[in-house]
C-alpha cells in the first residue's frame, strides 16, 4: 500500500463537507503513481470514484497533465504552415452518429493543417466504437506502428495517431477500473485536452455539460496553451450537430475567450445527424464522401470541416471554409491525402 497515495485519497474522499481539492502537485502526484500502479488496486479504484463523485477542478486537471507529459508518448515538432490540431474525442466511442473526426483530419491535412488523433480500443462504459476501427476501414492501421513510425507518418503526410495500448501502456494499465467502477473517470475528461505533441498545437476538445468547458478553460490556461476549441459536439465529440446549434468556444492570444454559436439552418446544413450503422457501414459511406459523391455524411462532413478549415487558418470565413472543404472533396485531393497516407503506413506496418 502506498502511504503517500493513502493521503491523497484521504484528500479527495472525505464526503461532500470534508473533502478538499488537490494542488496541480498533488494532483501530478497521484496521477503518476497510478499511472504507475505505485497504488494498490483498491487505492486506485476508490481514487477514481471519489474524485469523479466529486468533480475535479481545473488545476487538477493541468496536474494530471503534467504527469501525463512526463510519463507519456509525445510527438516532437513538425514544420508545418499552421499549428497542429491536436482532436479530443471520447475514447469510449460512439453510440448513435457516425463519426466525422477521420474526414475532418484528412480535409485538414489535406489544406496543410496537420492533426493528431488518440485513443484506444472498444472502452468503457460505452463500449462505443472506437476511431482506430473507422481509420482501418479507411485502410490504415495505426495500431501497428511505433511510435517513431507515427513521427515520420506525422511528418510525411500531416497525419498522426496515438494508440493507448501501444504507445502508452501506463494508460492504457488504467483501463479495467474504468469497466469496474462503472462511470468514466476525471482520467476521461482530462484526456480530451491531452495533447501528445511537443510542439505548437490547437487544442480541439469536444465537451457535453458546461462546468466541463469551464474546468477546461482553467486547466489550458495553466497549463501555457495559447490556441484552443471547445464545442459542444456530437456525444461528446468534437463534431458539429445539424439538429441544433453548435455551441463552441475559441480560445486565442488575440482574442482572449470568445463564445460562438453557430446555427446549421443559417448555412444551408440543417438537418438530421447521420445515425450510426455498422463500422463497415460507415467506413464504406466515408469512402463515397471522399469520392465527392453527395450524400447526408458529405454534408455533415462539409458543415464541421469548413468550419474546422476556418478555425485552424486554412479559410478567411466560414463560408470559405465549406466551399474549400467541397472542393477538396469533389476534386479528389482529400482521397489523394488518404493515399498518400496509405502509401507511406503500409510499408511500415508490413515492416514491423
Amino acid at each position: 500500500m502506498s502511504h503517500a497515495f493513502r493521503e491523497l485519497l484521504r484528500k479527495v474522499g472525505s464526503g461532500t463537507h470534508t473533502s478538499e481539492p488537490l494542488t496541480r502537485e498533488e494532483a501530478a502526484a497521484a496521477t503518476r503513481m497510478m499511472l504507475l500502479q505505485e497504488a494498490t488496486p483498491a487505492q486506485i479504484g476508490a481514487f477514481m470514484i471519489a474524485h469523479r463523485i466529486r468533480r475535479p477542478t481545473g488545476t487538477e486537471l493541468a496536474g494530471m497533465l503534467d504527469a501525463y507529459e512526463e510519463l507519456g508518448p509525445q510527438l516532437q515538432p513538425i514544420a508545418a504552415a499552421h499549428p497542429v490540431t491536436v482532436m479530443g474525442i471520447p475514447y469510449d466511442g460512439r453510440s448513435r452518429t457516425a463519426p466525422l473526426s477521420p474526414l475532418i483530419a484528412l480535409i485538414l491535412a489535406t489544406a496543410h493543417c496537420p492533426v493528431v488523433m488518440h485513443g484506444g480500443d472498444r472502452m468503457p462504459t460505452k463500449e462505443g466504437e472506437p476511431l482506430i476501427d473507422y481509420w482501418r476501414g479507411l485502410g490504415v492501421d495505426w495500431s501497428q506502428l511505433t511510435l517513431t513510425q507515427v513521427q515520420h507518418v506525422l511528418a510525411a503526410t500531416g497525419l498522426g495517431f496515438i494508440y493507448l495500448p501501444s504507445h502508452f501502456p501506463l494508460a492504457h494499465g488504467l483501463v479495467p477500473y474504468r469497466e469496474q467502477i462503472g462511470k468514466r473517470p476525471p482520467f476521461a475528461t482530462m484526456e480530451l485536452i491531452w495533447s501528445p505533441y511537443a510542439g505548437e498545437a490547437h487544442v480541439v476538445s469536444g465537451f457535453v455539460h458546461p462546468p466541463t468547458e469551464l474546468m477546461f478553460q482553467e486547466a489550458i490556461a495553466l497549463r501555457g496553451i495559447n490556441h484552443f476549441t471547445s464545442v459542444k459536439g456530437l456525444e461528446g465529440s468534437s463534431d458539429l450537430p445539424r439538429e441544433r446549434t453548435a455551441i463552441i468556444g475559441l480560445g486565442a492570444p488575440a482574442i482572449g475567450f470568445e463564445r460562438l454559436h453557430l446555427h446549421p439552418r443559417d448555412y444551408g446544413f440543417e438537418g438530421k445527424n447521420v445515425a450510426l450503422d455498422t463500422t463497415p457501414t460507415i467506413a464504406e459511406a466515408m469512402k463515397t464522401v471522399l469520392q465527392g459523391q453527395p450524400s447526408e455524411l458529405m454534408q455533415s462532413t462539409l458543415w464541421s470541416g469548413g468550419f474546422y478549415l476556418w478555425r485552424c487558418g486554412a479559410c478567411r470565413s466560414l463560408e470559405a471554409g465549406i466551399q474549400e472543404a467541397k472542393r477538396l472533396l469533389t476534386e479528389g485531393l482529400v482521397l489523394q491525402k488518404l493515399r498518400q497516407l496509405q502509401q507511406v503506413a503500409t510499408p511500415l506496418q508490413l515492416a514491423r
